[in-house]
């Protein structure tokens, strides 16, 4: 007789306003949506029976969709069946933890990973009472942006509070980066309940092409990437442009080229470039489809990655997974990522134009390191941020749970 295989583990992920399905680009589409369809698919392909849960944000989306990789994509009625605004989108999680509740009370998961603030708050209310683990990834921690944001931060006044609650709730936190431990700490989260896992890239597709020949007398290529939003950046990139001879700045991220016209952050970027005179420099791409960004980072001599904040930063692993060195400012994730003098360099986030431009000069001027840093970025992403990886690190941490909780028989 043939040994009875186990059934495989069963795992929800819920994921409130950022589906596996989305088409990247939009106010609130962006690294969650890879990091949730990314995570899905190589579960699956581990043998792990997943179902992701998100908000019905359109009228036409059916109840349920599976994809080619075998992931369930739930598409909860919670809330007005239109887009809305994540920091609008509280007042729907009673309505959504309700839908999980008779969901799981039918058919409950192994384990349960919410992904972001208000997912936690409907995981935890979906799982109560029937004895199923939840995982908590926050992927941005009000905290943070609290402090970098203070009044013009939309979030809901009591987010930090039950962000910290959500903490204490769960039955481990998923970090994605040393500097989000500290914050977790700070917050009253037992260090001992967090456990860290980077985020990832797919190196197959972020890998350098190698047919690009660029005119040897063009000028050097600077690169910068992300949503156009004041935070990233983009700024301090042109106005140290102005100290930064024979260069030229892309700019790729916001809505389509022939859209940037009504985009008022793309406005005040032109602004910018015309009082620092390089607005002959500069080039705002708008949108870049997936399927271009490796031949785009391949092409660029640095990539640029100068946020504010950044709670993990995934423009720098797929600039490195291309062998293009980046300079980034030293915050969030990039403390981990990039490595000083290794893989690129790392500026203050508060760093004058003047020497930020002396940085990237330095780096412009010396095409053997550069060659260097690109080699070891590469090399570093293959070491720890590839998606295999990621995957793996995240299904220890649910076989973790699982077990902690079946021991204890703690209703968490």
């Amino acid at each position: 007789m043939s040994p009875v295989r186990p059934a495989p583990p069963r795992v929800a992920l819920v994921s409130e306003h950022a589906s596996p399905l989305a088409d990247l680009g939009g106010p609130d589409a962006g690294g969650q949506n890879v990091y949730v369809a990314q995570l899905a698919d190589h579960l699956a392909l581990r043998g792990h029976d997943v179902t992701v849960y998100t908000r019905r944000d359109a009228r036409d989306l059916p109840l349920e969709v599976t994809t080619a990789g075998g992931v369930k994509v739930v598409h909860v009625p919670a809330g007005p069946a239109m887009r809305v605004p994540k920091d609008e989108l509280l007042p729907c999680m009673p309505e959504f933890g309700s839908f999980l509740a008779n969901r799981w009370r039918a058919a409950p998961p192994d384990v349960v990973h919410a992904h972001f603030w208000m997912s936690g708050t409907a995981a935890l209310a979906g799982a109560r009472g029937l004895g199923i683990p939840v995982v908590q990834t926050y992927h941005a921690l009000g905290t943070v942006k609290k402090r970098h944001q203070g009044s013009e931060d939309t979030s809901p006044p009591r987010r930090l509070a039950i962000e910290a609650a959500i903490g204490r709730a769960c039955r481990r936190v998923l970090a994605t980066c040393a500097d989000e431990v500290a914050e977790l700490i700070a917050m009253g989260v037992d260090r001992d309940r967090v456990s860290v896992v980077p985020c990832g890239v797919d190196p197959r597709h972020f890998a350098p092409v190698a047919d690009i020949a660029r005119a040897a007398a063009g000028p050097r290529r600077l690169l910068a990437v992300g949503r156009l939003v004041r935070r990233k950046g983009f700024d301090r990139a042109i106005a140290a442009l102005a100290a930064v001879p024979d260069a030229e700045l892309l700019i790729a991220g916001g809505p389509e080229a022939d859209l940037l016209f009504a985009e008022p952050e793309a406005e005040r970027l032109r602004k910018v470039a015309e009082e620092h005179s390089v607005a002959d420099r500069v080039t705002l791409l708008g949108a870049v489809a997936h399927d271009r960004m490796p031949r785009l980072m391949s092409g660029a001599d640095l990539v640029l990655s100068l946020p504010d904040y950044e709670p993990f930063g995934i423009v720098p692993i797929e600039a490195m997974a291309c062998r293009t060195p980046v300079v980034a400012t030293a915050v969030g994730g990039h403390l981990d990522t990039v490595v000083d003098g290794v893989t690129g360099a790392l500026v203050p986030p508060a760093d004058d134009p003047s020497h930020l431009a002396q940085v990237i000069v330095a780096l412009l001027d010396d095409p053997e390191r550069l060659a260097r840093y690109g080699r070891a970025g590469r090399e570093r992403v293959l070491a720890h941020y590839s998606w295999d990886r990621v995957a793996d690190g995240v299904a220890r941490v649910y076989s973790a749970v699982r077990a902690s909780a079946s021991l204890s028989g703690a209703v968490r």
